[in-house]
């Protein structure tokens, strides 16, 4: 973890510099620098492209279904077919089944009903946003070519990706390449690149929705990962996440006193695979090649 953080702090600072100028910017060894690069980046931490979907006009969505124990797999592999879904995972309490996110199309908020009864008839969903509340309701819409999409699916999955191979995959230019990005930067679109870990540290989540927020609840467990977002209308949504290994019982325990709701999540193995999957060519899935917009969410 020690040599992982290191790297991590590193590639905080260069995102996207070499390593050659990462070595020379921290009077480093070239040498020690890639071995420790090689042994780490891509299996264990990656740096992601940042953006504001809310810029390109898309809504996020939690919803939860019940599903048969029988068939949650075979409903889930269905459903994560649909570029529009990010993330997928089993997940049980307040509803048995299956637990999704979903970036919709501002225009399409009115197809959730229709995408979700295909696969349950018990279901239930809110539309979700970060939390401070930023109070923003207004929505852009994609405007850009077929190709903003592949290069923002490319930064996504490795930002690091070389520019020349992201050219070769576009067919543009290099110096195109470097436009599209600034382009995305200028429009704020694309807010950053971030690296991400991915050590399997946590392997479960405990899923919170409430009316009323209790502050002391963020003090309380401060020393826990946990996400906090807005459920306009409903209230809010809190997600824990933890090691299987600690015990379930007391977290929940702890957990409830603070929500009105409580679900946990688990994440599966099969279904990070599968999620990674869809995720490689999301964007691309989800735009039109004419670039005049996305296809319906139903359309999968």
């Amino acid at each position: 973890m020690e040599e992982l953080n290191f790297l991590v702090t590193l590639l905080e600072k260069y995102p996207l510099e070499s390593l050659k100028k990462i070595a020379e910017s921290e009077g480093m060894d070239y040498y020690k620098l890639k071995r420790l690069y090689d042994k780490y980046y891509g299996k264990y931490v990656t740096v992601s492209a940042m953006y504001n979907i809310r810029k390109i006009g898309l809504r996020s969505f939690v919803a939860f279904m019940s599903v048969p124990s029988s068939s949650l797999k075979e409903t889930a592999m269905k459903i994560s077919q649909n570029p529009f879904v990010p993330y997928i995972n089993p997940a049980f309490g307040f509803k048995n089944g299956l637990s999704i996110l979903l970036h919709v199309p501002a225009d399409q908020v009115g197809l959730i009903d229709e995408f979700m009864s295909r696969y349950s008839d018990d279901y239930e969903y809110y539309e979700i946003r970060g939390y401070p509340p930023s109070h923003d309701d207004n929505f852009g819409e994609w405007n850009l070519s077929y190709e903003y999409a592949i290069l923002m699916d490319i930064l996504k999955w490795n930002a690091r990706t070389p520019i020349t191979q992201i050219a070769q995959e576009i067919g543009k230019t290099r110096p195109t390449v470097r436009y599209m990005i600034n382009r995305l930067k200028e429009e704020g679109i694309l807010i950053s690149f971030t690296p991400l870990i991915d050590m399997n540290v946590h392997d479960r989540g405990v899923i919170g929705i409430t009316k009323e927020l209790d502050d002391t609840v963020l003090e309380r467990f401060k020393d826990y990962e946990i996400t906090v977002g807005l459920l306009p209308g409903h209230g809010y949504f809190l997600e824990w996440f933890f090691s299987s290994q600690e015990d379930l019982g007391t977290k929940i325990m702890e957990f409830s006193q603070y929500v009105d709701k409580i679900l946990v999540e688990y994440f599966d193995k099969t279904f990070k695979e599968m999620n990674d999957r869809q995720l490689v060519k999301r964007y691309q899935r989800m735009v039109k090649k004419d670039g005049s917009g996305y296809y319906p969410i139903t359309s999968f």
